[in-house]
Parts: C-alpha cells; structure tokens; sequence
C-alpha cells in the first residue's frame, strides 16, 4: 500500500491589509460552470462544500477524489476558479471538491485563525466529507488526495498527519509545516509530500506576521526532512532547476527524495521571485500587492501528476 503526500508553496500571511485582499482573490463572484453546492451537518453545524464531477464519470468505475482546501479568508468555490483543477478533473477523470472552512478559514493546529480558536473538528469534517462522497459516488478509497494553499496548505499538513489511513498523498501550496502539528504528528503509514514555496513566506521557518502573530512553522528544509524521516527514505535529495520557459522573472527549483518506504515520495518545489500564488494559476490581485504568478509550472497539473504515482 503506497501513501503520498505533498508539502509546500510559500505563504504570505504577513499583514492583515494583505489578508483582506486576499479574500477577493479567493472569493471570485462567478460560479464555476457545472458544479453543484452541498452540504452535511458535522458537530452541529452545517458544512459547505462545492463539488465538480469529470464529464467522463461513469457510475460503473470507481474514481479518484481530490480535495482542494482554500486559504484564509477564501472559500472553495474561489479556489476552483483560482486554480482551474476542474479543467485537470476533465482531463484526468477524478472528482474534484472544494471543501468551505468555518469563518473562511481552517483549524490548521496553529492556534490562529477564528476556526482553531473556536476548537472547530475540521479533521471530523474532511473525513465525514469523505465518507459522504464516497456513498454517493464510486469513489476509488485508495485514490483519495488533498491539496491545499495558505491557511488551507497548514491544514493539508495536518489532514497528512491525522488521515494517513483514508489519504493517499497530499500537495501544500504556500505553506510549509507548524510547529504544533510538527511536534504532534505520528502518521500511521509513510505519506508522501510535494509541495513549493514562493518568497513570502520564512523559508528558513521561524514566526509568521509581526511577532509571530501567524504562528510559528518549519523551514521547507526541514518540513522535507521531517515528512522523509516518516517515509524512511534512504536517499540524499536531487536536485534540479525546471526549465525557465516563461522567461517571466522567476525560476523554480526542485528536490526530491526517493527510496522511501512503500514507494512513497516527497518533494519540494522552490518558487524564486514568485509572490503568493497558486503557480499556473489565476493573478487573483496585482503583481505589486501580491507577487507574480509563476508560468513556469502549473501547480494543479503537476499536483496530479504526483497524486497519480500513488495509491494506498
């Protein structure tokens, strides 16, 4: 049985001027075509999601299901918009959801947003979610995956930690790994990891916001290192720059570690002179307010391209 999970992309969280433009980004008013809105009751309280099923699904295979977590202050129907993985569900033949947070955000484990500090479940949420999906579509158990950016990244990481035994692999976008979570986290099975950071977020780890306001994370370094130690891989990382083929002032580079337990993986994408981003993705805000939106790589394709390796 093999697991997958996915780290980081960096983060900006900064400043709280920039985290009410972030909602715009997230938040887009159009409605994703063909996608359907649902809802369960968890703990008392309704959850929403925003659901899109792939024009090949047919009720008589079993599929693949992909969750898809927004940042603070976003919500999934933004983030479907943002980073376009209806087109990747088409394409590849998976279900796609996107998934809302209490408040616009998530109970990541950094003690930060309004949904940790309400104690909010959203662990028992995404199961539920899961488990939810799975009886009304047929749904391949060993391809399940989450995605996640910002506030929706950190979650992701902890969803790797805590749903080892229902998630196959996991990519985190604009974020690396809490010190909480780092400190708590003992998955039952290898996970393996990809993900990438942009510029605004401490790469070398430390306090996010002003006086560690945003909580305290890893550095990507050692957020691989952690999610290679629980893979048991054997190997030093390769390293290796993508081609730069949008010649559009940034540059990724790429390390991967391999000879891991039950073939898993983690990888780590570096995004230099990116801004907070969803990379190949929608430029939600301005260049100058938010950073550049790489074109040297398309996070959801390559996000699949992962997902796809693995099954549990």
């Amino acid at each position: 049985m093999r697991r997958r999970f996915s780290p980081f992309w960096r983060i900006v969280a900064t400043c709280v001027a920039f985290l009410a433009l972030l909602s715009l980004l997230l938040s887009p008013a159009a409605k994703s075509d063909g996608n359907t809105q649902g809802s369960l009751t968890v703990d008392g309280r309704e959850r929403t999601y925003e659901l899109h099923v792939p024009v090949t699904y047919k009720t008589d295979q079993p599929v693949p299901l992909a969750l898809i977590l927004h940042g603070r202050l976003g919500d999934g129907r933004g983030t479907a918009a943002l980073t376009h993985f209806d087109k990747v569900s088409d394409a590849h033949g998976f279900l796609a959801i996107y998934p809302d947070g209490l408040h616009r955000s998530w109970a990541d484990g950094r003690k930060v947003t309004d949904s940790d500090k309400e104690g909010t479940d959203d662990v028992k949420f995404l199961s539920e979610l899961i488990h939810k999906l799975s009886s009304a579509h047929r749904i391949d158990g060993s391809r399940i995956y989450v995605a996640g950016i910002s506030n929706g990244g950190f979650m992701t990481q902890r969803v790797a930690c805590e749903l080892s035994d229902q998630i196959a692999a996991v990519g985190v976008v604009a974020a690396t790994m809490s010190e909480q979570i780092a400190a708590s986290c003992y998955p039952n099975k290898p996970v393996s990891m990809q993900g990438s950071l942009d510029t605004f977020v401490p790469i070398q780890g430390g306090a996010m916001g002003p006086n560690g306001s945003r909580g305290q994370i890893l550095s990507l370094r050692a957020t691989a290192e952690k999610w290679a130690g629980f893979d048991g891989c054997n190997s030093a990382p390769e390293r290796s720059t993508l081609p730069d083929i949008a010649r559009d002032g940034t540059t990724v580079q790429r390390e991967s570690f391999s000879g891991c337990k039950e073939q898993a993986e983690v990888v780590a994408y570096t995004v230099e002179g990116g801004g907070h981003t969803w990379p190949g993705g929608k430029q939600y805000l301005p260049a100058a307010i938010i950073g550049k939106t790489t074109r040297n790589m398309d996070a959801s394709e390559i996000l699949w391209e992962f997902f796809a390796r693995h099954s549990r």
